[in-house]
């Protein structure tokens, strides 16, 4: 198995840990999912990447401005289900590449990724956490 290079963008399979479940003492997710890297950053300190993640899920959003609904043609182009999926702008997770939570996708033996978002969709989502980070309103826990 070959680990992808981290680029801002593609989309892997990630175990994610949800704000509200570290608060509530939890040092792992409880499931796998896509994530979209946000940033992939090398440290000039010891060349290692240091990842921002945004999760993907079903589960639609309670307030339209923490989330970005992703259009059914790109989930297809990614191999995700036929669902509705929503990238969330204002839970991230930091960690350094890979990582522990990086895992392999269950449908593909070999692969952690599922591709690449379209460039304008990518640059919606950037957009989205910046804003919601201007206003404080992401939540950024680190994994390492």
């Amino acid at each position: 198995m070959t680990l992808p290079d981290p680029r801002p963008g593609l989309v892997i399979r990630y175990r994610f840990l949800w704000s509200n479940e570290a608060a509530s003492g939890a040092v792992e997710g409880l499931k796998d999912r896509p994530c979209a890297i946000v940033v992939a950053l090398r440290r000039e300190s010891d060349g290692a990447y240091q990842a921002v993640v945004a999760p993907v899920t079903h589960r639609p959003p309670s307030d339209a401005t923490t989330s970005l609904e992703i259009p059914s043609s790109v989930c297809c182009s990614l191999g995700l289900d036929d669902g509705r999926h929503w990238l969330r702008l204002d839970e991230l997770n930091r960690f350094l590449w890979p990582g522990y939570d990086l895992r392999p996708r269950t449908d593909v033996p070999g692969r952690y990724d599922y591709g690449m978002l379209p460039q304008d969709l990518f640059e919606k989502l950037r957009q989205g956490i910046l804003e919601l980070q201007r206003r404080r309103q992401t939540r950024v826990i680190g994994r390492d």
